[in-house]
């Protein structure tokens, strides 16, 4: 005690941090972790496990060619300069499956009309509960609505996916796990043990600041850009043929910008209470713009603040799980870095929307960061989209609910679209005539 009341004198007095992470000298471990030197002392912690099943158990899908799982993905979007986006699918676009949301379901060849402006006005009543007769307007198909005024912007988005199951123990399959603001890989050790029994080669890194990964002391190593180019050195140095990112709260930020870089690699993607489709922007009015010596006397009012936001309950259960995770053990600097450098204006609804690869949502019912009204947003945005709720989790879900979690995950690595029934019938057609 007297020791902590030591420091934050000493960080008050000096305005340095004492419990900074240096770089480390060394790129291997024998405790399972590997060390990635992205720049020049800029190193990450990553924890890879290969499968611990031979991978001739079961071939790769090449050996297997099949029809199933193509998707035609044909979307036009226009977005007009007062603020409104229409969406227009005039693809093969799979029925997405929405949990306690009946107005986000969008059919195919259908147009989606949305306002940017303001989308929880759109979705909610004042009294929070979901209205299905605004919002969302799903046309007649082949009549959308004629407009006389010219958009701002016209996007159209035409290429075929191959959208397969991922068994485990094969070889071109690799899943990303990248946490958020706080955390550490240590938050998703129940999925990384979970998958890597089951065959999967797994990468779970750590962002800088955080966990045992270097700590640059400069704001500018925190920005959503520096932090995206230290994934995109992660996922160009493990990345296989087919990818599956998941990613939890700021996380899922990473996860959409590679996905959306890499539309070729990026088999599946996995978003854990990420919020809706908007663009990041630090907030102006928040307790992190406090100096840092401040927030390091706040610390300890600040872990327990998100105890009791990020867990359903707070009992010693959770208690543990925050401590096993390593969650919210980052310093004061980095914190305060992080939440001032989420500048991203780039990722706005559009580029949401432009995004064709299969994407799951799970969403902890008592998050008290991120509401549902936001994920149910995103998915209305997305193209191919299905949204779980949990019931019993908050906003750490996949620590206090581990098992349901890995269920999902894997029900959505195993799942194959169907074939669309009029390329079905197409095949029958060609069959009858020869």
């Amino acid at each position: 005690m007297l020791t902590s009341i030591a420091e934050r004198i000493m960080c008050c007095l000096t305005g340095k941090m004492t419990n900074s992470v240096g770089p480390l000298d060394s790129v291997e471990s024998s405790d399972g972790f590997n060390y990635m030197e992205v720049k020049p002392g800029r190193v990450l912690r990553v924890k890879h496990t290969l499968p611990s099943r031979a991978a001739s158990e079961c071939p790769p899908s090449d050996s297997q060619p099949s029809e199933k799982g193509i998707v035609h993905c044909k979307r036009q979007i226009t977005v007009y300069r007062n603020g409104q986006m229409v969406i227009e699918n005039l693809g093969d676009v799979i029925h997405s499956e929405i949990l306690h949301c009946q107005n986000g379901n969008v059919e195919p060849n259908t147009t989606l009309e949305v306002e940017l402006s303001d989308f929880t006005s759109t979705t909610t009543q004042a009294n929070g509960s979901i209205n299905p007769s605004v919002g969302a307007k799903d046309m007649t198909p082949g009549k959308s609505r004629k407009r006389k005024r010219k958009p701002k912007k016209s996007i159209t988005i035409d290429c075929t996916r191959k959208v397969t199951s991922c068994k485990g123990s094969q070889r071109d399959v690799v899943l990303f796990f990248i946490h958020g603001v706080g955390g550490s890989l240590d938050i998703w050790k129940e999925q990384l043990d979970f998958f890597s029994k089951l065959g999967y080669e797994v990468v779970a890194p750590d962002l800088a600041g955080h966990g045992a990964s270097s700590s640059p002391q400069i704001g500018a190593a925190y920005t959503f850009y520096a932090l995206a180019e230290d994934m995109r050195c992660i996922f160009k140095r493990y990345a296989k043929k087919r990818n599956i990112l998941v990613g939890h709260s700021y996380g899922v930020s990473f996860c959409t910008f590679l996905a959306h870089e890499y539309p070729d690699q990026v088999h599946k993607v996995v978003m854990i209470n990420g919020g809706g489709p908007t663009a990041l922007e630090p907030s102006l009015c928040s307790i992190f713009n406090m100096p840092t010596c401040v927030l390091h006397c706040l610390s300890p009012f600040l872990a327990w603040s998100f105890l009791k936001a990020g867990f359903a309950r707070q009992g010693a259960k959770e208690k543990q799980l925050l401590k096993a995770g390593n969650a919210f053990n980052v310093s004061s600097f980095v914190l305060r870095a992080m939440m001032s450098g989420q500048y991203w204006p780039e990722g706005d609804e559009v580029y949401h929307a432009e995004l064709t690869v299969p994407v799951l949502l799970i969403h902890g019912m008592h998050d008290k960061f991120v509401p549902i009204e936001e994920d149910q947003r995103m998915a209305e945005i997305l193209l191919i989209a299905f949204l779980k709720i949990i019931d019993e989790g908050s906003h750490m879900v996949m620590m206090e609910c581990p098992e349901t979690v890995n269920t999902l995950l894997h029900e959505f690595l195993l799942w194959e679209p169907d074939m669309p029934a009029k390329v079905t019938e197409a095949a029958h057609g060609e069959a009858e005539s020869k």
